[in-house]
C-alpha cells in the first residue's frame, strides 16, 4: 500500500471514529479510537479497568486486514473468547469504506453489541 492510499484510509477511519465518539463529557469513561499500521486496522474502545479505574484499557471491537494480493480487506470481530474470528456475513470487503460501513451498520451486533 502507497503513502497516498496510507492516508486514504487513516483519514477514512478517523473520520468514521469522530462521528461514533461519544459526547465530550463521557470520554473520560469511554471513548473511541484506531490503530492502523499500513495492514491492519483496529478499531477500539478505551475505559476504565474496572478494578483500578485510574487505568484506561482498550477493548477491541473490530479489526481489517489489508490483502494486496487480492486487493481485498478481510473483516474480523472479537469474540466472548478474546480471538480474532471472520466475520461470516461478509470475511472480505473490497474497500475501508465497506469495512466501515459493516461495522457501523452491525446488523449482528457483532460490533457494537
Amino acid at each position: 500500500m502507497n503513502e497516498f492510499e496510507r492516508k486514504r484510509v487513516e483519514r477514512a477511519v478517523a473520520a468514521f471514529v469522530a462521528k461514533r465518539r461519544p459526547p465530550a463529557e463521557i470520554r473520560d469513561q469511554v471513548d473511541l479510537s484506531f490503530q492502523f499500521d499500513g495492514r491492519y486496522v483496529e478499531i477500539f474502545e478505551i475505559r476504565p479497568q474496572w478494578d483500578e479505574p485510574e487505568e484506561k484499557v482498550q477493548v477491541s471491537i473490530a479489526r481489517a486486514r489489508y490483502v494486496k494480493s487480492w486487493d481485498q480487506w478481510r473483516v474480523y470481530w472479537k469474540r466472548a473468547d478474546l480471538k480474532w474470528h471472520k466475520y461470516d456475513p461478509a470475511p472480505e470487503v473490497r474497500t475501508i469504506q465497506d469495512f466501515l460501513t459493516l461495522v457501523d451498520h452491525d446488523e449482528y451486533g457483532c460490533f457494537f453489541g
